[in-house]
């Protein structure tokens, strides 16, 4: 990691839960890091939860990835106060318990919003910077293990999961996409898609009482692990289960 010490990260859905364990990790080490969320007065938390060495490391941004405007204007700030974009942890994301063929459309629909055009919007962002300015790069994806394996709950137990899979598997296919389309605008920019399985966050507590889960750090690590990863080298697809996983 020495290599990115005092670059930019920039990390989306950072007040809690996977996105706060990243941005711990990366303040720790020795990174600027952009935390960018809704819920600001979450943000302020964490910051001052952390040492006071790390504090003025973090920079925090309101921002709705689902909006593009918002996004936009979350990247016209980085620009003009930390000149760019060297890394981006795409990690926003949303579930909204629900049966498919019966829930509320917009709850299907800001589904579909965060978790792709989300990821999306903040990538063409990126993107844009890390090309204008001829660096070394990195655009992490936070998936999910439903990305590639939708588990059948058997009979008698009614699917909860709804469009949230079908999301992450668009973010399988994107990772592809924009490695091809990297490669072709002959840029130095890696990526990742990383693929936990249960975590235990805000979003998935009571699953986590009966079931094997990871913990937020647990992904940040494997964040820093692909980070740390020579620049010839890229991690394409990491899949992190934990122990006696049931699916």
């Amino acid at each position: 990691m020495e290599r990115w010490k005092n670059s930019c990260a920039v990390v989306t859905g950072a007040s809690s839960g996977i996105g706060a364990a990243i941005v711990k990790s990366l303040l720790k080490a020795d990174l600027q890091v952009v935390g960018s969320a809704r819920r600001v007065d979450r943000m302020e938390q964490l910051r001052s939860s952390l040492a006071n060495s790390l504090q003025s490391r973090l920079h925090i941004i309101k921002c709705d990835v689902s909006d593009m405007m918002s996004v936009n204007e979350a990247f016209d700030w980085i620009e003009e106060h930390l000149d760019g974009v060297d890394i981006l942890i795409n990690n926003a994301g949303v579930h909204i318990k629900g049966q498919l063929l019966t829930m509320n459309i917009n709850d299907v629909e800001k589904t579909l919003q965060t978790n792709v055009m989300g990821m999306v919007y903040c990538a063409r962002r990126a993107f844009n910077s890390m090309k204008k300015r001829n660096v070394n790069a990195h655009l992490v994806l936070i998936n999910s293990i439903l990305g590639h394996n939708l588990p059948n709950l058997g009979p008698s137990i009614m699917p909860f999961v709804n469009i949230y899979p079908m999301s992450k598997h668009a973010t399988v296919a994107m990772t592809e996409v924009l490695r091809q389309e990297f490669r072709e605008n002959q840029t130095k920019i890696k990526i990742t898609s990383i693929s936990p399985g249960l975590v235990n966050t805000e979003m998935t507590t009571e699953l986590c009482k009966t079931m094997c889960a990871l913990e937020p750090e647990d992904v940040s690590m494997a964040v820093l692990y692909c980070l740390s990863t020579p620049p010839h080298v890229q991690v394409h697809e990491l899949i992190i289960k934990p122990v006696g996983e049931e699916f």
